[in-house]
């Protein structure tokens, strides 16, 4: 069972949520989907979050990759 981690941060001034994500977890794959799931209404205001707004980003888990097995 995996949990689900998590931060709260402030937004800067003119900040979208993907350079929000980028920022603080250094990727956006996931994490802006998850994020937006976690913090309802923020969609709207994803495109240019006001400045000092709180934004609970949530950390996706990773995929899984499935294994190859080159001899069986």
């Amino acid at each position: 069972m995996s949990t689900v981690q998590s931060v709260t941060v402030r937004a800067h001034q003119h900040e979208t949520l993907d350079a929000l994500a980028w920022r603080k977890l250094g990727a956006t794959a996931g994490h802006v989907e998850a994020t937006l799931a976690a913090n309802p209404g923020l969609a709207k205001l994803a495109a240019d979050i006001p400045e000092g707004q709180a934004v609970r980003l949530v950390k996706a888990p990773e995929a899984a990759r499935p294994t190859v097995y080159l001899w069986t």
